[in-house]
């Protein structure tokens, strides 16, 4: 049975991948020649190519090594998205006022993470499922507070934020992901390691 696998990709390897975001729309050409567009999904979806982060023997056995511990695409697993894990700029250390995730009501004490894109009609909130504990900073009205971080993303506050209260929260973040492939292939030239291509997708928890 598939299951999610509570470990990280080798990082050393999927810093140096290549990909991004994907969307799925429809799009219909009208008789007039105008478009009729539908986004069939809400949210993005990201795919990877880790193969560029392969440069050695020990490199590849590492990845072998994952990938078997993986039994290839069955288990899903982390990978830190090497263009996009943090909810501030590319560089910047998190911090408690990134990111706007809510607003206290006087009665709830728990409250998803989430990282926005764009503003006004355009934004989009991307659900943050698997932040980086340890990294995780919260503010209410500008005040660093603490809080405990569940499974799923969601930070929980001792007592529920008071009615109004901006909360905003930072945190590094790796996106659930396994392999979109159930072979990896590979050669030695002079000695290197060479793999013209290992495929990940992102995939919802």
């Amino acid at each position: 049975m598939s299951a999610f696998h509570d470990v990280r990709f080798p990082l050393s390897i999927g810093l140096a991948a290549r990909g991004g975001p994907e969307r799925r729309t429809e799009i219909v050409t009208l008789n007039s020649g105008r478009e009729e567009r539908n986004a069939v999904w809400r949210d993005s979806r990201r795919r990877w190519d880790a193969a560029p982060g392969v440069r050695s023997q020990a490199d590849l056995a590492r990845l072998v090594a994952f990938f078997e511990a993986r039994l290839g695409r069955l288990h899903a697993f982390r990978f830190t998205d090497p263009f996009d894990h943090g909810s501030a700029g590319p560089g910047a250390a998190p911090g408690p006022l990134d990111q706007v995730i809510g607003t206290g009501d006087g009665a709830t004490d728990r409250f998803p993470l989430l990282k926005a894109y764009g503003d006004g009609a355009g934004r989009w909130d991307r659900p943050i499922m698997l932040p980086q504990t340890d990294s995780v900073r919260v503010a209410l009205d500008g005040v660093e507070t603490p809080v405990s971080v569940e499974p799923g993303g969601e930070i929980v506050f001792d007592a529920p934020p008071p009615d109004g209260a901006l909360i905003t929260a930072g945190f590094r973040f790796d996106v659930p992901a396994r392999f979109d492939a159930d072979q990896l292939e590979a050669s030695l030239e002079s000695g290197a390691a060479i793999i013209s291509s290992v495929p990940l997708i992102e995939v919802r928890l």
